[in-house]
């Protein structure tokens, strides 16, 4: 089977063309392995230069880019828009074909010690392949920068990397290695230099500061062009896609008078990132992928069949709900895909009862089993409700988020207004939690008297509960992070362990 993997080291220089070709020719060089993009910045005097290839031709590729790197890029010396911390500031790992991101983690590791043993170049591991939770995000390892991470070095122990030497190349700096899946580059000029716009901008959308998921973002100032950039990091273009990001930075731009002049993406970028753009600004009915030609062209090539079967009217009845769970929005999200697995475990939990209430064989049952058939009947009622609670809670959220902060009384009730929203998108799932182990244990006691036909049925109704429930905790716990209020968070918190103790205790089969 064909292995591939993709990696995109970045390194500091965007200046010197002689340079970036000399790196590239290094890692290209390598047998088995493609360059297949490179970008260079001179305002973020920074070049991205993409590989693919077999993984071991990739890792060597990449070790040899870092060594030559250290003849070329003296950090004492350099300037730029972007962060860094390295002449080889950060090389990612990517699984593309028959590689799984736990393998480029281990890639991700041996490259790392493979260059601080040729080249004595320390190194720190982010996103997956961080060895601790703090070095998950990259912008907490290169805080600082090179200048101040030099100094950190030297006092902090904390702060020490991961492999080498607790102190800084004296002119390659250190490199920041990792794994992680595809991610796009995407940056957004504005008709401004006011960097301080931008950095408003970069706040209100990044995840970190209340934003969209998946989003990073900071100000850039562009001084060869006079203008400000929004510099973007999609690192889930699928649930976080770059048309809503530009819509966002084309809304939060108009506050400031200011708007978009153009956007770009920096290295590669998925086909799909492209089409899902197309379908959203074109506004396309029905929109499919396979009515891309060259997706057509590609799945006749490899032999897939052109044509789809008709669609049967059991898909079709489910069709508008997983479509709106696949739309690159963030509800429906988990919670109520949470919500609408325990209401079909209660559905099916009916069709249990209400067929065995029919046989023969338990006709000695048929009080119970009514009983069981109508208690059902208000979970599948309530659980199917929660779905879209659950979204509007969380749009709740959104919305106070973008409430204005700028005097105190603003500041003060933004904030409040955040709290309350946060507590309501916590109680929906948990509502939801404690009806679908409510639910669970019900189908168990369902399996004492229900026909002996039904029971894969209703093992598949236990397992959906299951499933429901423990992604509604999930949904809570990510929400309690949000919320200020210790005493709320505590009591929560124990009924969470509370409801995983009673799914616990009753083993589905």
């Amino acid at each position: 089977m064909r292995r591939l993997i993709e990696c995109v080291p970045n390194f500091s220089e965007g200046r010197d063309p002689a340079k970036v070709d000399a790196l590239i020719q290094t890692m290209a060089s390598v047998p088995g392995v493609w360059v297949l993009d490179h970008e260079m910045d001179a305002d973020h005097n920074r070049c991205v230069i993409t590989l693919a290839g077999e993984p071991d031709a990739v890792a060597e590729a990449a070790t040899l880019g870092a060594g030559k790197a250290v003849e070329l890029i003296d950090m004492n010396h350099h300037r730029g828009a972007h962060p860094r911390v390295g002449a080889t500031d950060v090389v990612p790992f990517i699984p593309v074909d028959g590689v799984t991101l736990e393998d480029c983690v281990a890639i991700a590791r041996q490259v790392g010690q493979e260059i601080w043993k040729r080249y004595r170049i320390p190194i720190f591991f982010y996103e997956a392949a961080a060895t601790r939770p703090d070095r998950v995000n990259l912008e907490n390892v290169r805080r600082g920068q090179f200048e101040g991470l030099r100094e950190v070095l030297k006092k902090d122990h904390d702060r020490q990397p991961d492999v080498g030497e607790p102190k800084m190349h004296p002119t390659a700096g250190v490199t920041v290695v990792g794994a992680r899946k595809f991610l796009v580059a995407y940056n957004v000029n504005l008709n401004t230099p006011d960097i301080a716009v931008a950095n408003k901008i970069a706040k209100a959308i990044r995840h970190s500061s209340g934003g969209l998921r998946y989003v990073k973002s900071m100000g850039v100032e562009l001084k060869a062009r006079n203008l400000a950039q929004v510099s973007i990091n999609l690192t889930d273009y699928e649930q976080t896609p770059m048309h809503r990001v530009y819509a966002l930075v084309k809304r939060e731009a108009e506050r400031y008078g200011a708007v978009p002049v153009g956007s770009e993406i920096v290295g590669l970028v998925p086909k799909k990132a492209l089409e899902m753009a197309a379908d959203y600004f074109l506004q396309l009915e029905n929109f499919s992928p396979a009515q891309v030609f060259e997706n057509k062209l590609a799945a006749a090539l490899s032999g897939a069949p052109l044509s789809d079967k008709k669609e049967g009217k059991f898909a079709a009845m489910t069709r508008a709900f997983t479509e709106a769970v696949a739309e690159p929005n963030a509800t429906p999200g988990g919670g109520s895909v949470s919500a609408h697995a325990a209401a079909l475990a209660a559905a099916l939990g009916q069709m249990v009862a209400g067929l065995s209430r029919k046989k023969k064989s338990q006709a000695a049952h048929v009080d119970k089993l009514s009983e069981h058939l109508d208690a059902l009947r208000r979970d599948a009622d309530a659980l199917s409700q929660a779905i879209d609670k659950d979204a509007a809670s969380y749009d709740s959220v959104l919305s106070a988020f973008k409430l204005p902060q700028g005097d105190a009384a603003e500041t003060a009730l933004r904030e409040e207004q955040i709290q309350i929203a946060t507590k309501g998108a916590a109680e929906v799932p948990l509502r939801v939690a404690e009806r679908a182990v409510a639910l669970f244990a019900r189908l168990g006691q369902l399996q004492a008297i229900a026909a002996a036909s039904m029971k894969s049925d209703l093992q598949v109704a236990k397992l959906l509960a299951e499933a429901g429930a423990r992604g509604a905790i999930a949904n809570v716990e990510i929400n309690l992070d949000g919320i200020t209020d210790q005493a709320y968070v505590a009591a929560t918190r124990h009924r969470i362990t509370e409801l995983r103790d009673q799914l616990s205790a009753a083993p589905v089969a």
